[in-house]
């Protein structure tokens, strides 16, 4: 079973830059699409990128398209999310996900980690 956790969030300035990590446990990472997600208070969760396996496409909601950055590492055993010109509107709960399919629809993902916190403010 893919275990997934997710480190890097913490406390930015107004266009900033943080990266995210998502790191695997249980089996490879190397066969599992991964999605990040983000949950603010009182919002819906909502997809905001993906990598699938093997080509390494990426996928990005328009908000975030030009300013963050899916990847995996050389080892291919993390995904990494860099995030860059960050914005208030950004702060949230940060999630990882892996899945059979690479979408920003939150039921394509079966496993889940336990989120970090983002938070940009000045």
């Amino acid at each position: 079973q893919l275990q997934l956790v997710e480190s890097g969030g913490g406390l930015v300035q107004p266009g900033g830059s943080l990266r995210l990590s998502c790191a695997a446990s249980g089996q490879t990472l190397e066969y599992s699409a991964i999605g990040w997600f983000r949950q603010a208070p009182g919002k819906a969760r909502e997809g905001i990128a993906c990598i699938s396996p093997f080509t390494d496409n990426t996928f990005y909601v328009d908000s975030v398209r030009h300013r963050f950055r899916i990847s995996r590492d050389n080892a291919k055993n993390k995904v990494s999310l860099e995030m860059y010109l960050l914005r208030p509107e950004d702060t949230a709960v940060y999630y990882c996900a892996g899945g059979r399919g690479c979408s920003l629809t939150a039921d394509n993902f079966r496993s889940w980690g336990q989120g970090t916190q983002v938070t940009v403010s000045s």
